[in-house]
């Protein structure tokens, strides 16, 4: 459903997704790179701007940038097999079984109706180097709750923590998986990796259609590769809680974490807090090097925070994935007219209880980025200081009457 939906959204702006399309060979030339691509024995030779690659945990891109991928794997097995079963099982979402043996995840797949089961390899079958369904039948069973009738297939894998040390080589970046894999403790995989792409596409298509300076391209690698090393920290010491086989955490994950959790989470700040890191809209990029200033509660690189109100909300501009000013409170006339030559819009909103709660100051100044999150803070309107941060990266907003961005056969996306 995603896919169709990217891929829907990819041919309007003239972009075709070539399946069975390999990456070969690439040359970073300095002004633009070089791409070599094969596809059913025929070679293409394409020129692009810039190439980002998005090629998973074995990614050609960093592999032809000669970037070291440290870290490890963990010391154990995890299985994953998709079987048909009876049990008290979620029709409509997903079941977590934690135990004194580590843990089991229990999902349907929708489009087949069988059941989806996932968990850790009995440590007397870890060595095995083929392991069957048969073999460790009984844990699964045990684990999951879940009586297998029959098994559609079933496979084993290990677990790797690891970050590239770099996500930027000139005019060739690493998104996803291709610059950093972790555990699946708290599913952050798929949102880490489109928050890369996020991150990155904003500031190339402000760069290659000439509204920003290519300095913007220096602050990808910065603000992801920390969030990077951030989240394996997280999720390592999650999972490691999950999955040790220590008697002792093995009780502390059976009988006390259960009870901390639902205590914490039935707080308005454990739910809040909880909510903002699985959604990840608690990242923030404060150390980043088009971070800057504080006003109130929000500083440069956190992302903006919602404010209801009557008929609508502050996120509504957002929507045109532009440069906008925000403030809460009155925006003085002159200060508006400061702006109006660098075409960036200002928004202002009627100050609130609300605005006020989300630790915005009263009748200071947001610059907001594309991406929603604040470039500038500024608790006092001085247009001054505002003018010299767009002129310093030459942000140039879009205009509404600008063409969709298009460069015909130098635009392939590789899946």
């Amino acid at each position: 459903m995603h896919e169709r939906v990217l891929i829907t959204h990819l041919e309007r702006a003239g972009v075709e997704v070539e399946r069975g399309t390999e990456l070969v060979a690439f040359q970073d030339k300095g002004h633009a790179v070089i791409a070599t691509l094969s596809k059913e024995g025929q070679t293409e030779t394409v020129v692009a701007d810039y190439l980002a690659g998005c090629d998973g945990a074995h990614s050609a891109v960093r592999h032809g940038l000669n970037i070291r991928f440290p870290g490890g794997a963990y010391e154990q097995s995890f299985y994953v097999a998709d079987v048909k079963g009876r049990g008290d099982i979620t029709r409509n979402g997903m079941d977590t079984t934690i135990s004194t043996y580590g843990f089991a995840i229990v999902m349907p797949v929708r489009q087949s109706g069988s059941i989806r089961l996932i968990g850790i390899v009995p440590k007397a079958h870890e060595a095995d180097e083929t392991i069957s369904f048969e073999a460790i039948r009984a844990d699964v069973e045990r684990d999951t709750g879940v009586t297998v009738d029959e098994v559609n297939w079933f496979s084993t894998y290990r677990v790797h923590h690891r970050v590239a040390e770099n996500f930027r080589v000139g005019r060739v970046f690493l998104c996803g998986d291709a610059g950093h894999i972790h555990s699946p403790a708290g599913g952050q995989g798929m949102n880490t990796g489109m928050g890369d792409a996020v991150n990155l596409a904003w500031k190339l298509a402000a760069v290659v259609q000439g509204r920003a300076d290519r300095r913007l391209l220096d602050s990808y690698e910065p603000e992801r590769i920390a969030f990077a090393h951030r989240l394996i920290e997280s999720t390592d010491q999650a999972f490691r809680i999950a999955t040790s086989r220590s008697r002792l955490v093995g009780l502390f994950r059976r009988y006390l974490m259960p009870k901390i959790l639902n205590i914490a989470l039935q707080t308005s700040y454990g739910s809040r807090a909880f909510f903002g890191v699985i959604s990840q809209a608690a990242i923030q990029y404060r150390a980043g090097p088009i971070s800057s200033g504080t006003a109130g509660k929000i500083s440069g690189g956190d992302r903006l925070p919602y404010v209801p109100m009557p008929g609508s909300d502050n996120f509504e501009p957002l929507r045109s994935l532009d440069w906008q000013v925000h403030v809460y409170g009155e925006a003085n006339a002159e200060f508006r007219a400061m702006l109006a030559s660098t075409g960036v819009p200002v928004h202002a909103f009627a100050w609130s209880e609300a605005a006020a709660k989300a630790g915005l100051q009263r009748d200071a100044a947001y610059l907001v980025r594309p991406d929603g999150h604040v470039a500038l803070a500024s608790p006092v309107q001085e247009a001054a200081g505002f003018q010299r941060y767009l002129t310093g990266l030459a942000i140039k907003p879009r205009t509404a009457e600008r063409a969709p961005y298009r460069v015909p056969g130098t635009m392939h996306s590789l899946a």
